[in-house]
């Protein structure tokens, strides 16, 4: 087969991101919401580019962030910073640098299925709690299939993604992770770009932007049907087929509120290491935690009398318990975090008047 010129490979890749568009698009959605989409379908073009394109090589990986502040997906958290890193089963790794003060601190390998099936696969796990980490914060965590002394992050076969979680209790004041990687088996340099290779990574970057959206979509959906204004979604399996963390009980739902109401939410708080609610929008992205109170934790939330929290979703200041922003928005996703909860108590949801 001939060689694609490079201007059939970028004719191409046009075409495939328009199609990678359609169901973003074609969602019934109001005019604010759609800007939202188009924005929403350019954030996960940058993010699939600096994974599938300037990130690719697992023998020279780098870390990069997949969510943060302009760059969302599946209810990113605004209390973490994701790290997250092109690697594979067959090269072993040396992952280093200092663990800084973050409470949660955790590597994850995973075998990385968003643009295929919708599925990340956990292929190993490690928490900063099991770890030996030198007086000074400094660490080390040899990544390999086959077992190591010391810090170890088992791979598959498949492995295609190191992920590094931090979460915070306050971002202002903690200080984040310094985290390098290094191949320990790769060749000496990377090789030179070659066309044929572009085009495979444009072709993964546009494949990513469909079947992201595609996944994202389809669980507010769910939650709209079987979650509305309620945050219930006690059986797990779905979300750690996306890649969810192994020691956090997620409680999804979907919230759609009239102007002059607000939804309350009240929950007792079992005992663990964390947790935090979050408001999103449709597109299941986080609100713009930069300028509105969209999320809490458990250590900026007001507890009431008797240790439990009451959460108030609306438009505007209610008075009363927590107040979370819609952010100008009147229906999204939400999400409630237990992280390393023995118990995961089931809040209580109602629409009240303000």
């Amino acid at each position: 087969m001939a060689a694609q010129s490079p201007v059939d490979v970028w004719k191409n890749f046009c075409r495939q991101l328009e199609l990678a568009g359609t169901d973003v698009l074609n969602w019934e959605t109001s005019p604010m919401e759609q800007a939202e989409g188009l924005r929403y379908l350019s954030r996960l073009l940058r993010i699939s580019l600096e994974m599938n394109l300037e990130n690719a090589d697992p023998a020279f990986p780098y870390f990069y962030q997949a969510s943060h502040e302009t760059a969302k997906i599946g209810a990113d958290n605004p209390d973490n910073i994701y790290l997250n890193a092109t690697i594979s089963g067959k090269h072993s790794y040396r992952v280093y640098g200092n663990r800084g003060s973050a409470p949660v601190f955790s590597f994850g390998s995973k075998a990385n299925r968003y643009a295929i099936d919708g599925t990340m696969a956990s292929t190993g796990e490690l928490d900063v709690r099991d770890m030996h980490v030198e007086a000074d914060g400094s660490f080390e965590v040899i990544v390999s299939k086959d077992k190591r002394e010391g810090n170890w992050l088992p791979l598959a076969e498949d492995s295609s993604m190191l992920l590094v979680r931090q979460t915070f209790l306050d971002r202002t004041s903690e200080e984040p992770a310094k985290v390098k990687i290094e191949t320990l088996d790769g060749p000496a340099k990377p090789p030179l770009a070659e066309t044929q290779n572009v085009a495979a990574a444009l072709t993964r970057s546009s494949d990513f932007v469909q079947g992201t959206a595609k996944l994202f979509i389809d669980w507010a959906e769910i939650f709209k049907r079987n979650n509305l204004n309620t945050l219930d979604t006690v059986d797990q399996t779905m979300f750690f087929r996306a890649g969810g963390d192994a020691m956090i009980f997620y409680l999804h739902g979907y919230w759609d509120i009239p102007s002059g109401k607000g939804l309350k939410i009240k929950t007792s708080i079992p005992n663990c290491e964390g947790w935090n609610f979050q408001l999103n929008n449709i597109w299941m992205e986080s609100l713009d935690y930069r300028y509105h109170d969209i999320h809490i934790n458990n250590a900026t939330a007001k507890l009431d009398d008797g240790g439990g929290v009451t959460i108030i979703v609306s438009d505007r200041n209610p008075g009363f318990g927590n107040w979370i922003d819609t952010a100008g928005h009147t229906r999204g996703t939400m999400l409630l975090r237990w992280t390393g909860a023995e118990e995961h108590p089931v809040p209580i949801c109602e629409v009240i008047d303000l």
